[in-house]
């Protein structure tokens, strides 16, 4: 807590709202943006390629972020008239919607390895509603949430069925202009079906079937086997949350998604740390 907080001069900040970006939010991540993306990249092409790394990068944002004619970028011998190209990107940055902000942030990234891991500090520190996972920005509840899907998804790679239909439900829970929260909850239950199935070495068998299994041979308490059975109402194929919770009739809230996406990534923990 900084010394004007903690003599009460200021209110100590509290998570922002999921749909504001208020100015020290937005200063940031543009500066942020600056340092560690667009003054990374080189403006002098190599040996073999037309364009300049910074070049490249303006074009997919011209092609992909700003969807405007990439012909008004000044290109010269490969590389970019920095000035205008700038200039024209901040003017965007600050007038864009909150969650165009947040795209652009994913955006960069996708084709920026370390980006994501250090833009999370920032937006811990600022206390935005959204953390990187995995690429992707998640809004959060609790820092606990975040390091279970994390946790999950960063599985060893016999895991790969698990972590890919996890991978799957993040991203249709986290596409901020068209999400499919039916479908991820759907991906969710199918990587805690796959952990089962691998566990059990039975491709064929149930959820139900394989926790009736895991109970057996690895000591897992009845309570709580009998509670996740409960909780995802998935037993048999005639029947469940596949067939009931997700009829086109009964409306998915993010909420439902989220939970699900949580509960079932610390379930996935928790069984491949028991087996």
């Amino acid at each position: 807590m900084k010394f004007s907080e903690r003599i009460g001069l200021f209110k100590p900040k509290t998570l922002i709202p999921r749909d504001k970006m208020p100015k020290d939010l937005r200063n940031t991540l543009w500066s942020l943006i600056c340092v560690e993306v667009l003054e990374r990249k080189s403006n002098q092409p190599s040996n073999n390629d037309k364009f300049s790394e910074l070049s490249t990068f303006f074009r997919l944002i011209w092609l992909d972020v700003l969807k405007v004619p990439t012909d008004n970028l000044e290109i010269f011998d490969g590389r970019l008239e920095i000035t205008n190209a700038y200039k024209n990107l901040r003017e965007w940055f600050f007038e864009a919607e909150w969650y165009q902000v947040y795209e652009f942030l994913e955006f960069c990234a996708v084709t920026n390895d370390n980006f994501a891991l250090v833009c999370n500090t920032y937006l811990k520190r600022e206390f935005a509603a959204f953390r990187f996972v995995d690429k992707h920005l998640v809004e959060i509840d609790s820092e606990e949430e975040i390091k279970e899907i994390e946790k999950a998804i960063n599985q060893k790679s016999r895991y790969y069925p698990v972590k890919e239909h996890l991978k799957t439900s993040l991203k249709l829970i986290t596409d901020k202009r068209n999400p499919d929260y039916r479908n991820s909850i759907k991906e969710s239950i199918s990587a805690v079906e796959s952990l089962c199935k691998i566990i059990v070495g039975d491709n064929k068998t149930t959820l139900g079937q394989a926790l009736k299994q895991l109970e057996k041979e690895h000591n897992i308490p009845k309570s709580l086997k009998s509670g996740f059975s409960s909780i995802y109402g998935y037993t048999s194929d005639n029947g469940g949350i596949r067939h009931s919770l997700l009829n086109d009739d009964i409306k998915i809230e993010i909420e439902e998604a989220k939970f699900m996406l949580v509960a079932c990534s610390a379930f996935i923990n928790y069984l491949i740390s028991k087996v």
